[in-house]
């Protein structure tokens, strides 16, 4: 398509009806739909038929706001029509209880943490319980053994380095196995 004195007025007839009635438009689709979004799909779809139809609109027969209208109420009309022509989805069953997962994982991974904090040194153990175990914060932890809330920090970082690394070293003896 070239850009053609028909085409050029066509587009100049749509850029006029658009400024003058797309507000209104909007509103009413929006009504129509319940739905900004849908809405202004409508909205372009109706701009569009009417771009189709330019030689019709300029005619100057009938109203053109009321055939704008009239043209997206229609398609407010076949999408739901469209929507209510698909299948009805299947919902889930509710009767049946939620599939509960196994907690076997979760006994043999706390044994394996334990067995790992036994690997590492005392001081390590007790902050790593103390944190993690027992929820406690730094400073609770600082107060209960008795040591500074720096040192609790650095000890909780070497701590789960060292844990990291038994843990690793306990996962390269099972993968050789």
């Amino acid at each position: 398509m070239g850009d053609t004195p028909g085409r050029r007025d066509a587009e100049a007839l749509i850029r006029a009806l658009y400024a003058e009635h797309g507000r209104s438009l909007l509103a009413y689709a929006t009504r129509l739909t319940g739905d900004r979004a849908a809405a202004e799909d409508v909205v372009q779809e109706t701009l569009l038929r009417a771009w189709k139809h330019a030689d019709d609109l300029n005619a100057g027969k009938g109203s053109v706001r009321g055939w704008l209208l009239t043209v997206a109420r229609n398609l407010v009309t076949d999408r739901a029509r469209a929507r209510a022509a698909r299948p009805v989805e299947v919902a889930d069953v509710e009767d049946r209880p939620p599939v509960e997962g196994d907690h076997s994982e979760n006994v043999v991974n706390t044994m394996v943490v334990m067995e790992a904090l036994d690997k590492v040194s005392p001081e390590h153990r007790e902050v790593l319980v103390q944190l993690y175990y027992r929820g406690r914060s730094v400073a609770e932890a600082a107060k209960e053994l008795g040591v500074p809330p720096g040192t609790i920090k650095s000890r909780s970082y070497y701590a789960l380095r060292a844990l990291r690394a038994v843990l690793a070293e306990k996962t390269t003896e099972v993968s050789h196995e």
